[in-house]
């Protein structure tokens, strides 16, 4: 996919990675960048359509979907990450309805407009969903589930032409990772990665120096493995049912 002429949806759209890809998508010449956010957005750019949108509100999610008539990119960029022990069961419930279950409103609510176009969704993701950072474990069991949702998700869509892309993130230089005192990358650099991992069709985009190096033994890995045989086996039970 190439995001010249195409419609996109960026949820977070206001500040941080997701103001960084509504300028990206505009200038790899986007027809329209629909921009998610909780508070009021504007933009000078005509092709950009502000959205109030609180991917934890269903009134929100359904308005949306009244006013997008053709969407070729759902990009679930809206995140929360706070720091906890897992001593709080409120904050676990809060990451897990904002990072796992609003990526799942939001691909449910476009899914037909993603089927008609042949589309796409980017789930912006993190490392952590691979081993989590003791720092923030809430955030980084909440990214585990929503990256094995997003892997579930791609199997399942497959049939119907709609791509699911996972972007494993790095530490990156925003308002989420202001106490850590690592190196990180900047937001504009991410996502010009993320367009790119997308336009190269990458299953799991690594957009960012921190997680570029852990590509290799991931692809090649035992989990990625496991997920192609059991892709496979979804596809042969799948064209056997089809058959009876």
């Amino acid at each position: 996919m190439t995001i010249s002429g195409r419609s996109v949806l960026i949820t977070g759209g206001n500040r941080g990675i997701g103001r960084a890809l509504v300028e990206e998508a505009l200038r790899r010449g986007a027809k329209r960048v629909y921009a998610g956010t909780r508070e009021t957005l504007a933009h000078n750019d005509s092709r950009v359509t502000p959205l109030t949108l609180d991917v934890t509100n269903d009134a929100h999610i359904q308005a949306a979907v009244e006013k997008i008539q053709s969407l070729d990119l759902l990009i679930n960029n809206a995140g929360l990450a706070l720091y906890d022990d897992l001593s709080d069961p409120a904050v676990l419930q809060r990451h897990f309805d904002v990072n796992l279950f609003g990526i799942h409103r939001m691909a449910r609510a476009f899914e037909p407009l993603l089927i008609r176009s042949a589309g796409a969704i980017v789930n912006n993701l993190s490392v952590n969903a691979l081993a989590p950072l003791p720092v923030i474990p809430a955030y980084s069991v909440s990214k585990a589930a929503a990256f094995n949702l997003t892997q579930s998700l791609r199997v399942l869509l497959a049939a119907q032409g709609v791509r699911v892309h996972a972007v494993l993130l790095g530490p990156v230089d925003t308002d989420m990772t202001r106490g850590l005192d690592i190196p990180k990358a900047s937001p504009e650099s991410v996502a010009c990665g993320i367009f790119d991992g997308v336009e190269n069709d990458e299953a799991e985009i690594f957009p960012d120096s921190f997680s570029q190096s852990l590509v290799q033994s991931w692809r090649g890995g035992a989990a990625k493995t496991l997920e192609r045989q059991y892709a496979a086996l979804f596809e042969a039970m799948a064209a056997k049912s089809s058959s009876n």
